[in-house]
């Protein structure tokens, strides 16, 4: 991740941040251990920092701190010590969890094949107070927000902190699907404040309850952990539609995760593939089948948590989620706490990665199945590297490293802006009286009647562009109609009413958000500049082309990382002009020629 030119610091505002208490009852979990253990335990001492107890029959019993593992005793675990520490916690659930009453702990087995225990993870719970004051402004600011991370990081105790926080001013219902949340028992630890806790019996069932919340309670606000099956995802979907907040954990470690993820991308929009012609796929430089975002995204703001003290924030998960697909990632928030305690906020700009040139993307495989792939130089067909070898003894090749062809593989699509067909004329550029175009309070607004077309998109896409586009659902009250392209060629009588009536009908390709903001850009003729590297180096490529086919022997390209130097060749080949790279890095480039 490479730092932005925008950074600014930001000092905390709550005095409790400096302040934090911590609550962890860590005597209550040593009440049901061996006394040997407890007294290794007082020996080391920092339990601020110990995060669970790990007892496996036949090894030495270890316990795991944030930054280390310290063996207890020399004595190795057996049968009767994991015995009685169960007969003291009492049954667990079905998910193997025991916890301990009013209080945070997680006690989780391990068993054999017949059911035996034969090895205990106990985990230690604590509520911190304080610890969400790094992204508090995002938790009350009424967006749904989800949570990722790897094991171990405050996960679940932001998630406290933050139902704790909601409570004072909102209606917040948690769904504690094994009570780590809450606490065990009926009453819920006080950490939560003054919200109210649904427990879940089986963890397949979280789906239902997180929607008898909603139908049975009348939330402002829902707090789940760990969401991690594909009904959950839809049932998170179903509660943000309904207008409640969501504020919820989710399996992975960061965005990319999610995506991949074909259980759980539907919480950021989901991806689906879309079918190109032949005459877009040939302009783009992509095969026919490009992946885009199929719905809006289930949360508003993801946080990717790194550490206690350290977070990625990406405050638009749609527009991240496009701008991943397309090969341009968007700036991010960089959160952490300095050594003093201090909130500090940067904005970072990711990297693409593809091996060790940084680039991403994503395809299908023959199964249809989404992966991430590294978009390295794929082998050439016998025939292509036999006829570049005998150019070579021939004298025709330059060979050598400096002068190598750099071969762009048939790239699985990383999206750019698709194409949109429109029927009727776009609105006439609107100028000001100094021959300027109107900033967005001074457009006019324009009544759409959207037939075919899915309104709540047409309508995000609108909102992110800030144009004054109004969807009505009377065709009569509408300044133009938008639809399909399918649609209109079965000619329905409403689009055939319409153009008696000489009012303007636009036609989409296809029924995606992009293409709807592609759309908007050219009727209301907002300024687009290209001004990402990506477009930039597409851009200087088409231009370079041209030149080289009026007549230029050949053309240097700006230096470019290896991944644009690899689209750039991709253009041009299918322009049918040749392309080699020379030089070293980080200076090398393309050169067009007609040879």
């Amino acid at each position: 991740m490479a730092l932005g030119v925008k950074a600014h610091h930001r000092s905390a505002t709550s005095p409790n941040l400096m302040e934090r208490r911590i609550t962890d009852n860590i005597q209550e979990l040593k009440r049901v251990l061996p006394d040997e253990i407890n007294q290794a335990l007082d020996t080391l001492g920092q339990t601020d920092n110990l995060l669970e107890i790990v007892l496996d029959v036949g090894r030495l019993p270890a316990a795991r701190f944030i930054d280390r593992e310290v063996t207890l005793t020399e004595r190795e675990v057996t049968h009767q010590d994991l015995e009685e520490i169960v007969e003291s916690i009492g049954q667990f659930d079905t998910d193997n969890r025991a916890g301990m009453e009013r209080t945070l702990h997680r006690i989780s087995a391990i068993r054999n094949r017949r059911g035996q225990v034969i090895g205990l993870t106990c985990r230690v719970g604590r509520a911190v107070f304080g610890t969400i004051d790094i992204i508090q402004d995002l938790i009350v600011s009424g967006q749904s927000v989800l949570m990722m991370g790897p094991p171990g990081v405050g996960k679940t105790t932001m998630l406290r902190e933050a139902a704790r926080v909601l409570a004072d001013s909102k209606r917040v219902v948690i769904v504690d699907t094994s009570n780590e949340i809450g606490g065990d028992g009926d009453v819920p630890h006080p950490a939560v404040g003054r919200a109210r806790r649904m427990q879940v019996s089986r963890p397949e069932r979280q789906h239902e309850v997180m929607i008898e919340a909603v139908e049975n309670h009348n939330p402002e606000v829902i707090v789940i952990d760990e969401i991690g099956r594909e009904l959950e995802a839809i049932a998170a979907r179903t509660i943000a539609e309904r207008g409640v907040q969501l504020i919820a954990t989710a399996h992975g470690n960061a965005l990319e995760n999610l995506m991949l993820n074909p259980t759980l991308s539907d919480l950021v929009g989901g991806i689906g593939s879309v079918t190109l012609s032949d005459d877009e796929a040939r302009r783009r430089g992509t095969q026919k089948t490009v992946l885009e975002r199929r719905a809006p995204p289930t949360f508003d703001i993801l946080v990717e948590i790194q550490t206690r003290d350290r977070l990625i924030v990406i405050p638009d998960v749609a527009a991240a989620v496009d701008g991943m697909l397309r090969g341009r990632p968007l700036p991010v928030e960089l959160r952490f706490r300095d050594a003093e305690g201090d909130t500090h906020i940067e904005m970072v700009q990711p990297e693409v990665k593809v091996n060790s040139s940084n680039d991403q993307g994503f395809s299908r495989n023959a199964a249809g199945r989404m992966d991430r792939y590294e978009d390295q130089e794929r082998p050439e067909r016998p025939e292509r590297r036999e006829r570049r070898n005998h150019k070579g003894r021939n004298g025709n090749g330059t060979g050598g490293r400096g002068s190598d062809r750099e071969i762009a593989p048939p790239m699985p699509s990383l999206p750019s802006i698709p194409l949109i067909s429109v029927s009727a004329l776009a609105l006439p550029a609107p100028t000001t009286g100094k021959g300027q175009r109107p900033d967005a309070t001074e457009r006019q607004p324009l009544k759409v009647h959207a037939y075919g077309v899915a309104r709540n998109r047409l309508i995000q896409a609108a909102k992110r562009l800030h144009v004054p586009l109004d969807v009505v659902e009377d065709a009569g009250h509408a300044d133009a109609v938008m639809t399909l392209k399918n649609l209109y060629r079965r000619r329905p009588k409403l689009i055939v009413d319409a153009e008696r009536r000489g009012m303007p009908i636009y036609v989409l390709r296809a029924n995606t958000v992009s293409q709807m903001e592609d759309f908007l850009i050219d009727l209301f003729h907002l300024e687009v500049t290209a001004s990402d590297p990506f477009g930039e180096a597409l851009q200087e490529v088409e231009e370079a082309i041209v030149k080289v086919r009026a007549g230029t022997p050949f053309v240097d390209l700006l230096p470019q990382s290896a991944t644009l130097r690899r689209r750039q060749h991709q253009v041009a080949r299918q322009s049918e002009i040749a392309s080699r790279s020379y030089g070293e890095e980080p200076a090398r480039f393309v050169r067009l020629s007609r040879e």
